[in-house]
């Protein structure tokens, strides 16, 4: 059958405007998608819900759709989106309004049975990781725009190529070459330059959407549109792929992908070939995301300046003890951004940072607006903040838990109204697969002398965050840069480089059709991105801070 042009143009909740409108006029597409949710945008769609139970969903796509639908209609080009978020079927009602608006005859379908709230009380949403068929089953009846909830980021296209191919549910090596090329365009920009190790070989100064031309056999190219900004290569992909991933098997519920049998080559100019993908039955459960209310948070930065940047902290955590006492988590930090002799005042200054949590709202306002301006003109010399503190507001934890797939009641409702039940997938492994056997190490480098320099000069990394957990990919550019990497960059010296993680869970995987390595971090994050437990609570530059530490690195590579 002819290839498959399935583009996106959304990466998350706030992504580029414009990105619909550019997507469906800059060239051929068959299908667009759009992804809207995460961990955090879950959160705070549930916030929304509270205060109107018609919202729920993603806004922002309605105003765009509301400029490009036509445009879409007139090029025949079909929309999957999950932006319906926790309300789909009002999503899906508002574009069918819009559509009337408009004089634009849409067939607009939706896809139902993530939403498992109920069945966790306390829980601000739960929401269950749903697979691409309920997508399938809407296009196959003639949908135009496709809306659904909680699905798995990848499902927006596996759904619309099983659709398009006419795979069943255990073709698993189509299906998981299907769930790479989604997990490969779910980031939008990032997968053609956009927060990329290596920038500075392309202009990513607007980087284009990605776009992947799938085959009835599993395999893709991911490219862009011809004049458009940023670049393809297998480092950008080799990126995205790496990213938010964990060892060989990406497990999602319509199949298990085998991340150590992908092969990228480049195939001309912005193109990347992705062949070889494996796969495998899914797990017997699915995932479901659980968001709650965690508390409320407040925050403030001390500015310290010039001399005794220690003493003047020492002071502060002091002066501030008798109002945090009853405070259930106060968390101090002080990063030091001064240097001696400073030609300026901002380097000459250090942050002492001040986190407190607590159930009590009105205890967490009143310990940073109260007590510590109080401190103005009674504290060290120089006394300032970043900005006075607030309120304190709500913050969110993350967890997750596994369900059966007959727990869930994924359903399609189809444009004219049907109801279609989507079974359960009908092989899954029942018992825990075997582990992946650890591929060989390669050959080690010759011996030779080295030089003390940061890893990034030989390496690129991409990290990110996964409920309290985080990954890190490492990939290096060569194939003796990855003997080198292979080698030297054990687990344990990944603990040495990146001293928070000294105490914790660290998992390092081989991937060596990609010369990388794959790190999971457990518990860095903390209760999750949105109880902001870190300075960078994502993790998205853990990845960029392991390749600023210096290693002792064969000159050779250098």
């Amino acid at each position: 059958m002819s290839v498959l042009r399935v583009g996106n143009a959304s990466g998350f909740y706030g992504d580029r405007f414009d990105a619909m409108r550019e997507m469906l006029a800059d060239g051929p597409l068959d299908v667009l998608t759009g992804d809207y949710l995460a961990e955090l945008t879950m959160l705070i769609l549930g916030r929304d819900r509270l205060k109107n139970p018609d919202a729920g969903y993603a806004r922002t796509f309605l105003r765009q759709l509301e400029e490009c639908l036509g445009l879409a209609h007139e090029r025949g080009v079909r929309i999957v989106t999950n932006a319906g978020g926790l309300n789909p079927a009002g999503l899906a009602d508002a574009v069918r309004a819009l559509a009337d608006r408009l004089g634009i005859p849409v067939r607009v379908a939706h896809v139902e049975g993530d939403d498992r709230t109920a069945a966790h009380p306390g829980t601000l949403a739960a929401h269950a990781y749903l697979g691409g068929f309920g997508i399938a089953a809407c296009l196959r009846a003639g949908a135009d725009v496709v809306v659904t909830g909680r699905v798995t980021d990848a499902a927006l296209v596996t759904g619309p190529a099983a659709a398009h191919f006419g795979w069943g549910p255990t073709e698993y090596d189509r299906l998981a070459g299907a769930v790479v090329a989604g997990h490969l365009l779910e980031c939008g920009a990032q997968a053609t330059g956009g927060n990329y190790a290596f920038f500075q070989d392309g202009d990513v100064r607007r980087p284009g959407f990605p776009l992947a031309e799938l085959h009835a056999d599993g395999t893709s190219v991911l490219t862009k549109h011809d004049g458009t900004g940023g670049f393809v290569d297998v480092g950008t992909v080799t990126a995205q792929l790496l990213y938010e991933t964990g060892g060989a098997r990406y497990a999602g519920p319509d199949v298990t992908a085998r991340l150590d049998t992908v092969r990228l080559s480049q195939d001309g100019p912005d193109r990347v070939r992705v062949e070889g993908v494996r796969g495998e039955a899914p797990p017997p459960t699915l995932k479901v995301g659980l968001n709650r209310l965690g508390g409320f948070r407040n925050e403030v930065a001390f500015v310290l300046t010039g001399l005794d940047v220690e003493a003047k902290a020492d002071l502060v955590r002091t002066q501030m003890e008798p109002a945090l006492g009853r405070i259930t988590d106060v968390r101090w930090d002080l990063v030091r951004t001064d240097r001696p002799d400073a030609p300026t005042e901002e380097t000459a200054s250090a942050l002492l940072r001040l986190v407190v949590r607590d159930a009590d709202q009105q205890a967490v306002g009143r310990a940073l607006s109260g007590a510590a301006i109080e401190l103005a003109l009674a504290g060290y010399p120089g006394f300032h903040v970043l900005a006075p503190p607030g309120k304190g507001a709500p913050y969110g934890v993350f967890e997750d838990v596994y369900v059966p797939h007959g727990a869930v009641d994924h359903v399609a409702v189809l444009h004219d109204g049907r109801r279609v039940s989507v079974s359960p997938p009908p092989d899954q492994h029942t018992a825990v697969p075997a582990p992946v056997p650890e591929p060989p190490l390669p050959q080690p480098l010759p011996p030779g002398p080295v030089r003390r320099a940061p890893l990034g000069l030989v390496a690129g990394a991409r990290s990110g965050d996964k409920g309290g957990n985080a990954n890190v990919g490492v990939w290096a550019r060569t194939d003796d840069a990855w003997r080198w990497l292979a080698h030297a960059l054990t687990a344990d010296r990944f603990r040495e480089l990146i001293p928070e993680a000294r105490d914790l869970p660290v998992t390092r995987h081989r991937l060596p059709n990609l010369r990388a390595l794959n790190f999971v971090v457990e518990g860095i994050l903390g209760e999750g991105v949105a109880a902001q437990a870190r300075f960078d609570p994502q993790a998205k530059a853990l990845g960029e801070w392991l390749r600023a530490r210096h290693l002792d690195i064969p000159e050779s590579l250098l």
